[in-house]
C-alpha cells in the first residue's frame, strides 16, 4: 500500500486543483487536456459519465505529453479494469465498496477512494489508506467540516470535490489535511463547446497558481 500511496501523492502533488471532467468525445478530450497542461494542470481526471469516456481516457493517455489522466466515478469492477485497461493512471471513486477494495488491492493502480464521514474515513484508514477524496465537498459540510477533522484524525489527507470553485478552493487548500482539491470549474462546457481552449488555459494558469 505504501508504493500505492506514493504514486498516488506523486500524481495529486503536481498541482492545486486536479481537473474534474466530463467528456462528450474523445477528440475535443485530447485538445482539453493540452489546454490544461499547458495552464500547469497535468493530473486530469475523466469521469465515467459518458460513453464517450473510456476512449477520451485512452487518447489522453496516449497523445498528450505530460498529462497523468485518471478515471472517476468508478463504481464498480467492470468500471476499474475498463479504466486500468484504458490506460488510467489513477482510480477515483465517489465512495467505497468492498468490491472496489478488491479491486484495488489486486492493481497496482492507486486508488483514491470517497468519504464523506468520520466513520469512512476510520473504516478506509483500517484498510490502508491515507489518502481520501472528500465528496460532495460543500455539501457535506465544507472546509470548515475537513477542519474539524483534522485532529482527531490527523494523518489523514484529503482532495476535496463537489462544489469547489475558484472562490472557495483557498478555503480548502488552506487547511492542513488538504493535499488539493478537484474542480470542473477549469473546463466550462461553454468554453469547450466553443473550443475556446487559450480560454481553458488560462483558467488553468489561474488555478494552477493557487496556494497548494
Amino acid at each position: 500500500m505504501g508504493e500505492k500511496t506514493d504514486k498516488l501523492l506523486s500524481i495529486l502533488k503536481l498541482q492545486p486543483v486536479v481537473p474534474v471532467l466530463i467528456v462528450d468525445d474523445a477528440k475535443s478530450a485530447v485538445l482539453l487536456a493540452r489546454a490544461l497542461v499547458a495552464g500547469g494542470l497535468k493530473a486530469i481526471e475523466i469521469t465515467m459519465r459518458t460513453p464517450a469516456a473510456l476512449d477520451a481516457v485512452r487518447a489522453v493517455a496516449n497523445e498528450v505529453e505530460g498529462a497523468e489522466v485518471g478515471a472517476g466515478t468508478i463504481l464498480n469492477v467492470a468500471h476499474w479494469k475498463a479504466a486500468v485497461e484504458a490506460g488510467s493512471k489513477f482510480i477515483v471513486s465517489p465512495g467505497t465498496t468492498q468490491e472496489l477494495l478488491d479491486a484495488a488491492a489486486d492493481s497496482d493502480v492507486p486508488l483514491l477512494p470517497g468519504a464523506a464521514t468520520a466513520s469512512e474515513v476510520m473504516a478506509l484508514r483500517e484498510e490502508g489508506y491515507q489518502v481520501l477524496k472528500f465528496f460532495p465537498a460543500e455539501q457535506a459540510g465544507g472546509a470548515a467540516y475537513l477542519k474539524a477533522l483534522s485532529s482527531p484524525l490527523a494523518g489523514t489527507l484529503f482532495c476535496p470535490t463537489g462544489g469547489i470553485s475558484l472562490k472557495n478552493a483557498n478555503d480548502y487548500l488552506s487547511l492542513p489535511n488538504v493535499i488539493c482539491v478537484g474542480g470542473s470549474w477549469v473546463a466550462p462546457k461553454e468554453l469547450v463547446a466553443a473550443g475556446d481552449w487559450a480560454g481553458i488555459t488560462k483558467l488553468a494558469a489561474e488555478a494552477a497558481a493557487l496556494k497548494a
